[in-house]
């Protein structure tokens, strides 16, 4: 494959992420939720499959030790999740939605799907199918790099 050498790959996906949380934070924001898009995507996460490890989430949302860890700690001051375990050995804790998060999720979803909805607007299933098999390829051809 020639002449791809010089395509901005990393821009172009840098400007795309950007609109796209910065899009979900103004939602956010419009709910009056006090919610940032990476703690919805642990929020939800934790939602979508019950209660589970710190390292489970970080495996599905593709986020290191660190990060997971500060998320959660902010999910926890907020209410908004709950953190059981052995205590100073957070892979060994569990972590689960709160009545107070269950009903945050209530109040932002529709407003979600919406998002979700629009950025994928005048695009076919076809589109989908082919934007994520390229962008899993990327992964992978980046994945690999040591």
């Amino acid at each position: 494959m020639g002449g791809h050498k010089n395509k901005r790959i990393g821009f172009l996906l840098e400007r795309t992420t950007r609109i796209a949380k910065l899009s979900f934070t103004k939602a956010f924001k419009n709910l009056g939720v006090d919610i940032t898009p990476e703690q919805w995507i642990v929020i939800d996460t934790v939602n979508k499959n019950g209660t589970m490890s710190q390292k489970s989430i970080g495996q599905l949302s593709f986020k290191n030790a660190p990060t997971i860890s500060r998320i959660i700690d902010n999910l926890v001051k907020k209410g908004l999740v709950d953190r059981t375990g052995e205590e100073g050995d957070r892979r060994k804790t569990s972590i689960s939605i709160t009545p107070v998060g269950a009903e945050l999720i209530g109040q932002c979803q529709a407003e979600i799907d919406r998002l979700r909805n629009l950025s994928w607007e005048g695009l076919s299933d076809a589109d989908y199918d082919e934007f994520t098999r390229i962008l899993d390829k990327i992964f992978e051809n980046f994945d690999g790099y040591e």
